[in-house]
């Protein structure tokens, strides 16, 4: 069996089957529709409080074979007609068709759009985001682990909706073995050239994890700010859903480990932001799944609200640096090594985020100087060693200390290893 380069999926929706989209580029892209009782009607929100989140899209995907949800809303501008009332909650659980909550409803302009990735999708993953590779080819098949490039991998999470690729397991070395040929800057996978391939076991499948599309922006680092999240190709500030939703410290914990950000700090909601379109939230969502995939698929209004979080991963690492004051000293690629008797000095700095702090040196002997802790000036400190001896020899780090937004914050640079004596070549 060879494996197709572009497969069709079937136009045909079998009226046995008790859901479909409609008006879309392909049977897994349109207007939700549900049969009950022998009629098709346009499915919308149960209640003014029910929220159809990226969550409830993927369900509708998964319903309909169609891979991996792409993008999902309400729409209130489709034509007056006839509606099924849905539970998303609901619709998570169970079949869509069994979600239905009310039969007596009167015409609405209210619809559900879904966007489905149709003939692609990732499976055993923790999120949307990332899992095995499956293509469509009469059924869903493996995507053998020597078929994607980094290239091909960019697509493939664009196309996704998600970020760029931070995790590619099975890319072939540059050798053009893989099966799709991409350059890049495609808008989905199967606009790329490729080859036949062979079908394969779930063991040998390239695994795929792209970075979720969230970021904190405004602060002083990557990991404190305004929340943003990127859904249906758009990059917009994030508030709750409801005023009486609570944004909480397990909410802001979960946006601190889905950047890779560190514990929680600090998170909230606050105001007096300039107006703008927002994407809307749910807090409880996000303490059991990703950011994107909570939020609430509709077009709102805009508003000056925000989240602000604080991670403790806030400020950038040190960088330690070593230098001899009179004597000759070699370059190693694990550190530098001086001669016995002479003079050095250890410089700690960091790239200025905030004004203040300190400098802890952490030397292999702690009696090697009285002074461990020097006020960071000019976003730096200078310890100063004398008589070098084999005491001196082990490894050095930088620890910043800094208190900001009424918290004690920490960052520890790498280590740098000081040899004392030996041969080698030695440079001034």
């Amino acid at each position: 069996m060879t494996f197709l380069c572009a497969g069709v999926r079937s136009e045909n929706n079998s009226s046995a089957e008790p859901l479909r989209l409609v008006g879309g580029a392909s049977r897994c892209a349109g207007t939700v529709e549900v049969k009950l009782r022998g009629e098709w009607r346009r499915g919308k929100v149960y209640g003014r409080l029910d929220r159809w989140d990226l969550g409830a899209t993927a369900a509708v995907c998964r319903e309909l074979d169609c891979g991996s949800a792409v993008s999902g809303r309400e729409r209130y501008d489709v034509p007056q007609s006839r509606v099924w009332r849905i539970s998303p909650d609901l619709v998570k659980k169970s079949t869509v068709r069994k979600c239905v909550m009310n039969t007596d409803f009167p015409s609405s302009s209210w619809g559900l759009e879904v966007v489905c990735s149709d003939w692609v999708r990732l499976v055993s993953g923790s999120g949307l985001c990332s899992g095995s590779v499956q293509i469509w080819d009469q059924s869903w098949t493996w995507l053998c682990e020597e078929a994607l490039d980094l290239q091909g991998a960019e697509v493939l999470c664009r196309e996704l909706g998600c970020g760029a690729p931070s995790l590619l397991q099975g890319a072939v070395s540059p050798l053009g073995l893989q099966t799709f040929f991409c350059e890049g800057h495609e808008s989905a996978l199967r606009d790329c050239p490729c080859s036949s391939s062979r079908t394969c076991s779930s063991g040998a499948a390239v695994n795929l994890t792209c970075s979720e599309p969230l970021r904190l922006v405004g602060g002083a680092s990557r990991c404190a700010g305004i929340v943003e999240v990127k859904h249906r190709g758009e990059w917009r500030r994030v508030e709750v859903y409801d005023r009486l939703d609570r944004w909480d410290l397990g909410a802001t914990a979960a946006v601190c480990r889905e950047l890779d950000c560190g514990s929680a700090v600090s998170g909230g909601e606050r105001d007096g932001f300039p107006q703008s379109r927002v994407w809307e939230i749910t807090s409880d969502c996000v303490n059991k799944s990703t950011v994107r995939e909570c939020v609430v698929s509709r077009d709102s209004s805009s508003s000056s609200w925000a989240l602000e979080v604080v991670c403790s991963d806030l400020l950038n690492r040190p960088i330690i640096s070593l230098s001899v004051l009179d004597g000759a000293s070699e370059a190693l690629p694990q550190g530098v090594r001086v001669k016995p008797g002479s003079k050095f000095r250890v410089k700690c700095s960091v790239e200025p985020q905030f004004p203040g702090g300190s400098f802890q040196l952490l030397p292999p002997t702690v009696n090697l100087t009285q002074n461990h802790t020097l006020p960071a000036v000019n976003h730096s400190a200078h310890f100063l060693f004398s008589d070098t001896g084999p005491a001196h020899k082990g490894n050095y780090t930088c620890v910043y200390h800094l208190q900001v937004f009424n918290h004690a914050f920490s960052s520890q640079s790498h280590a740098l290893q000081l040899y004392v004596g030996g041969q080698g070549q030695r440079r001034r």
